[in-house]
């Protein structure tokens, strides 16, 4: 649902405000008035919900100082400046330090609502954007499962937010099994397309013939869907396996996206999985395509390089796993917290969500370790407790933050239990609580 906009009115004559917030609130907006710039900072704070219409000339604080307090509080802010006959070289000035449009006295009524409505329609973009944000950050609804708090996921979610609202094609490279694919996902629900289709392609899996067909078409009568390039219009065309293109298929696209032209009517998001095979997709691809489609770029980060996201991501998914099995989740110990931060994953967030699976299963039998099931898939990995250049006071406390975690949800925010279970006392819960960034509101 779209967020109500206001219209906030700032100028010292009465008569004046209660004109424009009447006509406005006659064309269906929520306005307020103010009788001086002083007196509208009180309100205005940095996620004003609307935009402001201030009379540049005002007693006390005038119209350019207000704009410029507005301007430095949240520079997104619409701001429409009325002005004096003959003040045009103010009106100017306005304009550079911020301001979004200006009405020159006297003014047509018709043209104060069109630009409170290109104003009104700005800032909601803004306002849905900064939603966004925090949302993402929050580890919230639209992403949860790009879950972490390391650096790089921090920056992995700004990065989709960034591009997201961007037109342009994008290519994702990264692991196998990193997540790319979700990440493709989230580009498309963060942006401007988010209602249009998502079209999803894997490259790898059809011969070139099939593929060809499946992309460009000629579809006949009795086929179920359109071409992809047709499907896809005005929304967003997934390639998996981009490097599966033959020559001919990726001259072919390369065609497509020159006649769509600039902003592209469908974005193409294209995702290769070349990085650890020692090659890249500029290898792979032509170097005109591949210049097209990675005018932006993600690389999505392996889990080995995500630190203590490992053991958050192997806590939920055993957590999950067993309330599929109607068992209790595996208890890890200390070593075993070190040998999952430390283990190579090669096969990244998919390998994790098969181990955290098969130690639920050990776990309901009540036999094996989750050491075990990590020299199953490296042999030549040693149960040590630390790597090189990493000190074991890192992977203690990344153990400790794991238990006061899981024993915080497990009791659903009750300190007393975790006071309790963990045998702490309540000042030296709460300063380890601050120390790893936990909150008890999290979990209730």
């Amino acid at each position: 649902m779209a967020q109500a906009m206001k219209i906030a009115i700032v100028d010292d004559e009465q008569d004046m405000r209660q004109s424009i917030s009447q006509w406005l609130a006659l064309s269906g907006y929520d306005t307020e008035t103010f009788g001086s710039a002083e007196d509208a900072l009180k309100t205005l704070g940095p996620d004003y919900p609307g935009i402001v219409i201030s009379d540049i000339k005002m007693p006390g604080m005038d119209g350019m100082q207000f704009l410029k307090k507005l301007m430095g509080s949240d520079s997104a802010l619409p701001v429409i400046m009325i002005t004096g006959h003959g003040d045009v070289p103010m009106a100017v000035e306005a304009m550079r330090v911020g301001a979004f449009d200006f009405l020159e006295k006297p003014f047509n009524p018709d043209r104060m609502s069109e630009l409170a409505k290109k104003a009104t329609n700005a800032r909601r973009l803004v306002m849905d954007n900064r939603a966004l944000r925090r949302e993402l950050s929050d580890g919230g609804q639209l992403m949860k499962k790009l879950i972490g708090q390391s650096p790089v996921m921090e920056r992995l979610r700004e990065d989709i937010l960034d591009l997201g609202q961007a037109d342009g094609h994008v290519l994702i490279d990264g692991e196998t099994g990193t997540g790319k694919t979700l990440v493709a996902h989230a580009l498309h629900a963060v942006g401007s397309r988010a209602g249009k289709k998502f079209v999803l392609v894997s490259c790898g899996a059809l011969e070139e013939d099939a593929l060809a067909k499946r992309l460009f078409g000629p579809m006949q009568p009795e086929d179920a869907q359109l071409p992809a390039i047709e499907e896809a219009r005005g929304g967003t065309l997934v390639l998996e396996d981009i490097e599966a293109l033959t020559e001919s298929l990726q001259a072919r696209l390369l065609s497509a996206i020159n006649e769509q032209g600039t902003p592209a009517e469908t974005r193409i998001v294209a995702i290769s999985n070349l990085q650890e095979a020692g090659r890249t997709s500029e290898d792979a691809l032509r170097s005109d395509l591949f210049y097209r489609l990675a005018a932006l770029r993600i690389t999505v980060p392996p889990l080995r390089q995500r630190g203590e996201d490992i053991l958050t991501l192997f806590t939920r998914l055993s957590d999950q796993f067993a309330d599929e099995y109607g068992c209790d989740a595996p208890q890890v110990s200390a070593q075993e917290a070190a040998q999952l931060l430390q283990a190579p994953w090669p096969g990244n967030v998919r390998q994790l969500i098969n181990v955290a699976e098969r130690a639920v299963l050990q776990s309901r039998r009540g036999s094996g370790t989750i050491a075990s099931l990590l020299m199953s898939d490296h042999d030549e990995m040693q149960p040590v407790m630390t790597t090189e250049g990493k000190p074991l006071k890192e992977y203690v406390e990344a153990f400790e933050r794991m238990l006061i975690d899981n024993t915080m949800r497990r009791h659903k925010g009750s300190i007393a239990s975790v006071m309790d279970e963990l045998c702490l006392p309540r000042r030296t819960l709460n300063e380890k609580m601050a120390k790893y960034g936990l909150q008890r509101s999290d979990y209730l």
